[in-house]
């Protein structure tokens, strides 16, 4: 591909979502009651070779945690059976899951659920309804940092 259409490319993709991660894969964990969001951040971060499990809350995610560890978690904070919340102070308490990354991804933006996912570790803390390549850029910036 000659220069001039190589950048359009990619300056083109970074508005659709594609970026270029330095690892060759990564896997990511999606923690969320919604299953048509689960499915569209799935099918989107799969487009952009990410490996990708899921889980429809905190309790199932903590029992898939026992047969892999992700190297991120994207974390929704209201959800039935166990929050994120609540999935994160087991995490933190246990040495496996303590050093694995967190964006909290969520409706509950009050100030006292930010800092409570700040006290325990949470790496960004991204609102829904959230910009797919904002979100994108943060998860690529941190699992180039693992």
């Amino acid at each position: 591909m000659d220069e001039k259409i190589n950048d359009v490319f990619y300056k083109g993709s970074t508005m659709l979502g594609l970026f270029k991660t330095k690892r060759k894969t990564a896997t990511i964990l999606v923690v969320d009651d919604e299953p048509d969001l689960v499915s569209t951040i799935k099918a989107r971060l799969e487009w952009n070779k990410f490996k990708v499990e899921t889980a429809s809350n905190g309790s199932l995610a903590l029992e898939k945690l026992e047969s892999f560890v992700p190297d991120l978690i994207l974390l929704d904070g209201n959800m039935p059976v166990m929050s994120g919340f609540q999935m994160l102070e087991i995490m933190r308490q246990d040495n496996r899951f303590k050093s694995i990354p967190v964006i909290m991804l969520t409706a509950v933006c009050e100030s006292n659920n930010i800092a409570l996912a700040g006290s325990l570790g949470v790496t960004e803390y991204v609102t829904k309804p959230f910009e797919y390549p904002l979100l994108l850029e943060k998860i690529t910036s941190i699992v180039d940092k693992e």
